[in-house]
């Protein structure tokens, strides 16, 4: 659904926070879901921990947009699908976000939508309907997380966050197939 990005990036900064630096998170200083790495290719030069400690919605909405949403290709995707797409890829990286997409719907998992890709996923959704693919989509990722080497540090967080953005999307889905008046 075009126009649906900005509903979705509230959606995944609920889950993404403030400003952070586990030692156990290999993504390092993170701000808004946005590693320090990250930001300063997006800005093309080193920033300090304090910059990163600065940032807000402005500083990272047009990223988020051109880095991820875009490679997800989210204005192509049913709209709940397209929220837990660009949530795994914030979370996880865009290609495999795509890829786990492209395995669930039966196309060759390159990491780039193209046609074919979405021409399978639109046969999925006739096939499945729409809610059926958000909670195949949400289990592929739960799998995913649970073989990760940091599950038993971060594991509840992100099965929490898969669970959470799984009700959201279908909100978001109902709320777009029979609009209140």
């Amino acid at each position: 659904m075009q126009g649906n990005f900005d509903k979705c990036l509230v959606e995944v900064l609920k889950h993404e926070g403030g400003y952070v630096n586990h030692p156990a998170d290999p993504g390092g200083m993170t701000n808004l879901g946005v590693t320090k790495a990250t930001y300063e290719d997006w800005v093309g030069h080193p920033v300090s921990e304090q910059v990163m400690r600065n940032l807000n919605i402005s500083h990272v909405r047009a990223l988020y947009f051109v880095r991820y949403w875009k490679v997800v290709k989210g204005d192509d995707l049913p709209v709940g699908l397209d929220l837990c797409v660009f949530d795994f890829a914030v979370n996880a990286g865009p290609r495999r976000a795509i890829k786990y997409l492209q395995m669930m719907v039966g196309a060759k998992p390159d990491g780039q939508i193209g046609p074919t890709t979405l021409k399978q996923m639109q046969q999925y959704i006739r096939t499945h309907g729409h809610a059926h693919p958000i909670d195949r989509y949400q289990a592929m990722r739960n799998a995913y997380y649970q073989k990760l080497r940091t599950f038993k540090t971060f594991g509840r967080g992100w099965l929490r966050r898969v669970a959470a953005v799984t009700v959201n999307a279908h909100r978001m889905l109902k709320e777009a197939q029979w609009p209140k008046n």
